[in-house]
């Protein structure tokens, strides 16, 4: 038996995939023969760029760049804060 592997995209794939389906009014199993992905997926896609779209910041990788430097902000912000707490811990004596 062979292992099928996984295959990954990138954001701008994911966007463009479900762009197709929001802006160009395709269908998702048109579309999901168009972009050569699993309909599934691209109803995750669709779904994440709808929720993105509305300003929220999605649980998983953002499509969106605006999303995706928010997503990295968010990320350097918490890194900070616990570095921060860190430093503010006596020393042990």
């Amino acid at each position: 038996m062979t292992k099928r592997q996984r295959r990954t995209f990138s954001s701008e794939f994911k966007m463009e995939a479900a762009s197709l389906v929001l802006d160009q009014e395709y269908s998702i199993p048109e579309a999901a023969r168009s972009m050569n992905v699993g309909e599934t997926a691209l109803r995750r896609w669709v779904e994440q760029l709808r929720f993105e779209s509305g300003s929220a910041t999605p649980m998983s990788k953002a499509l969106t760049p605006e999303q995706q430097k928010i997503q990295e902000l968010e990320a350097r912000i918490s890194r900070l804060e616990r570095e921060q707490s860190i430093l503010k811990k006596p020393p042990l004596s």
